[in-house]
């Protein structure tokens, strides 16, 4: 995968789970960064549960749930 799709689907990862945690986008540069990690978490999520991706809609599926596990996870660190 290109680096140019990678930051696309970052992007879009991470704007969608920034609607879904707190109904609203980090900027591009921080959709980006959010997507980016997400689809790691996303990605080690789906290993332990023996799924993998093979397309694009597969990869923002997988970094959007990423994203949103990272972003559950920092609210309940800053609660704390």
């Amino acid at each position: 995968m290109s680096i140019i799709l990678w930051l696309i689907i970052g992007g879009l990862a991470g704007w969608i789970a920034g609607k879904i945690m707190r109904g609203g986008g980090f900027g591009v540069l921080g959709n980006i960064g959010v997507g980016i990690v997400g689809a790691v978490i996303g990605g080690f999520l789906f290993s332990l549960l023996g799924l993998s991706h093979t397309n694009v809609i597969g990869s923002l599926i997988m970094a959007v749930i990423g994203a949103v596990v990272l972003l559950w996870v920092v609210a309940k660190v800053r609660k704390s």
